[in-house]
């Protein structure tokens, strides 16, 4: 039986694709599992409402472990950006977890969720680059602002989540560029989650799952 995160809490923000994966994995590893997202009905999280993550700490008290995997892309050339969709971008990879380290009493693991585009610069995903670097340093601050509380970053490359359903030529130039030949599954980053969140020797990481990817 797999009880690696036995007698802890976890909360997972992000319901779909892979905070979905997540949280099933955390709950099978014995953990108990909150699930938060800015959608209604359930425990309500929006990144971009400072209150809404006040209210949720006050409800939930102390958390063993948070896991971000909320996103908010916004891919457009520089000349297309839009002021509140990029505001929104850095609210859920950066803003939004400064605030979850100030509110919520985290006691072990704080992993926020980065992307291989931010070291792969590219015309028209600035705002996608940027936001998942600055994850990365968020990352390494945040491991020397909450010490002892372990803090890091994944940063996985293509995943076969749901996201590219529709669309298979994007996992099939993936797993090209992969050393593995294959783009990521998601049991790929559930078990590096699992991982990380036990790791008690790793903090202000971040950790590249991208298959070997040169």
């Amino acid at each position: 039986m797999d009880n690696r995160l036995a007698g802890q809490t976890v909360l997972v923000l992000g319901g779909r694709h892979l905070g979905t994966a997540i949280a099933e994995a955390a709950t099978a590893a014995g953990a108990k599992v909150h699930v938060a997202s800015h959608r209604p009905g359930g425990l309500r999280i929006d990144l971009r409402d400072e209150a809404t993550i006040a209210a949720a700490a006050a409800e939930l008290g102390p958390v063993d472990h948070v896991v971000n995997t909320a996103a908010a892309p916004h891919a457009a050339p520089i000349r297309e950006l839009d002021r509140d969709k990029t505001v929104d971008a850095f609210a859920a990879k950066v803003i939004g977890p400064l605030l979850l380290a100030k509110h919520f009493t985290i006691r072990r693991s704080l992993l926020l969720f980065s992307g291989q585009v931010g070291w792969r610069p590219a015309r028209g995903s600035v705002v996608t680059g940027v936001t998942n670097g600055a994850a990365a340093f968020a990352a390494r601050h945040l491991a020397a602002e909450l010490a002892p509380v372990r803090v890091n970053a994944l940063s996985p490359g293509i995943i076969d989540s749901g996201v590219w359903d529709g669309k298979p030529e994007v996992l099939a130039n993936a797993a090209k560029r992969t050393l593995v030949g294959r783009a990521g599954a998601v049991a790929d980053v559930t078990d590096t989650v699992l991982w990380m969140l036990r790791a008690e020797f790793l903090t202000g990481e971040t950790i590249h799952l991208e298959g070997g990817r040169p």
